[in-house]
């Protein structure tokens, strides 16, 4: 994304986020209805947005049924996070929690989490390297 400004992670992962779910739609045939939720974590308010504006262009509306795990742990008004937390561990609670919770409802039978995270070192960034993102999709059904 040519990202370089190491507070702006959402927006250094939204383009890994985007292809991620592109080529996960291309491998399987799906399109972003066949799940009852897709979520990423943690790109924040600002990936997430991103990340809704990225797949437009390619023509995939996922508006309907995308959230993001940082939004869901996180209140920015209350709590003053401005975005949100760790992608692994926002999207490993939020699995654990709310959406392992949601299956046992029966609320959920297919979702789509897909943690994000960003491959930088204090180096890269004072060097003013752009920070490459990186996301990987894992697809739970329930029969």
């Amino acid at each position: 994304m040519g990202i370089k400004d190491a507070n702006n992670m959402g927006a250094a992962m939204a383009g890994a986020a985007q292809d991620t779910l592109l080529c996960h739609f291309k491998d399987t045939g799906r399109n972003p209805s066949y799940y009852d939720a897709i979520f990423t974590g943690d790109l924040g308010h600002i990936g997430k947005d991103i990340l809704v504006d990225l797949m437009e262009t390619k023509g995939y509306n996922i508006k309907a049924n995308y959230n993001d795990c940082g939004i869901l742990i996180f209140d920015k008004e209350k709590q003053d996070t401005h975005s949100g937390g760790s992608g692994c561990g926002c999207s490993a609670s939020v699995f654990s929690g709310y959406i392992s919770h949601m299956f046992k409802e029966g609320k959920y039978k297919k979702i789509l989490l897909m943690p994000t995270g960003a491959l930088m070192n204090s180096t890269t960034s004072q060097q003013g390297e752009s920070i490459p993102g990186i996301a990987h999709a894992v697809a739970i059904e329930m029969s």
